[in-house]
């Protein structure tokens, strides 16, 4: 007996510190706020683009989907390693760096590499990534959401009850093999006049590539989200492009529901019914242009 009320004492500081690690299990965000200073777009877009490539990262394309917007998507063989180890890893093939206007300022934002590990189930560590952007661009804070989410918590995100996950992404069509495929969503983005290709990263390895597809006309038009989700203080522009998968003979699209939503996690309801119509548009309109 007295040997069990001796012990009370470690059991009660293990309990403590196994609390307290809990507690302390990070927490991620969507985005990531290089800087923000008076500035134009204009001023400051050749800086990035050259900051970026010193540090190690190549310009996948870019953008620019509204006044006062312009965004870069970029890869380095870190990210493509990345999604070659992981399944459908192409959803993570690229950052999406965006410079927006804000009235007199300047913000320069990214989409956080620890962010996309986790929501895109990617299997290899992101943390070099992540250390080349902030040494390339600066690192001012985290932000996308109040409270973050934790490793597991991304890794099974929806947005609420009855919502797509990561995994239920949508099958848009299937081709006769994977470079009829690629040809096929290279020349119907190329004609379109409702979507256009962004940029292409082919995944080394495996019969996988991804194209960001920008959204031009009808219900889910890229300013037309944009203009209805993102208002607050800090941006998300670095939400835009939208990922069209190519893997196999398949072309694929994270459903619309899972991949605003993920952009926009605290997004309210009332506000995500104001684009009720985006995820079935930006389905079709993509799905027309490549038959």
């Amino acid at each position: 007996m007295r040997k069990i009320f001796a012990s009370l004492p470690y059991l009660l500081l293990f309990s403590l510190l196994a609390v307290t690690a809990v507690h302390a299990e990070d927490r991620y965000f969507p985005y990531v706020l290089a800087s923000q200073e008076a500035a134009t777009v204009a001023d400051k877009a050749d800086a990035v683009k050259q900051a970026l490539m010193a540090g190690g990262f190549e310009i996948a394309g870019e953008y620019a989907p509204y006044a006062g917007a312009h965004i870069l998507v970029v890869t380095s063989a870190d990210l493509k390693k990345a999604a070659t180890a992981s399944d459908f890893g192409g959803y993570g093939a690229g950052v999406r760096v965006a410079l927006t206007q804000v009235s007199d300022q300047v913000q320069i934002a990214y989409t956080n590499p620890f962010y996309m590990q986790h929501i895109y189930r990617m299997k290899e560590d992101l943390s070099g990534v992540a250390a080349a952007l902030e040494k390339a661009l600066g690192k001012q804070k985290d932000f996308g959401m109040q409270e973050g989410l934790t490793a597991r918590k991304l890794s099974e995100y929806h947005y609420m009850f009855g919502m797509p996950y990561f995994d239920d992404h949508i099958e848009l069509l299937a081709y006769a093999d994977h470079q009829s495929a690629l040809d096929k969503v290279e020349s119907g983005l190329a004609d379109s006049e409702a979507v256009s290709k962004v940029y292409r990263i082919d995944i080394p390895g495996k019969q996988e590539s991804v194209f960001g597809v920008a959204i031009i006309e009808g219900k889910g038009a890229d300013k037309t989200v944009m203009a209805a989700t993102d208002t607050g203080d800090l941006r998300h522009t670095p939400h835009l492009p939208y990922e069209l998968l190519v893997s196999g003979n398949k072309a694929y699209i994270l459903h619309g529901k899972f991949r605003i939503a993920q952009s926009f996690p605290d997004l309210g309801m009332g506000t995500f019914m104001k684009i009720s119509g985006a995820p079935n548009a930006i389905e079709e309109t993509i799905k027309e242009a490549i038959q």
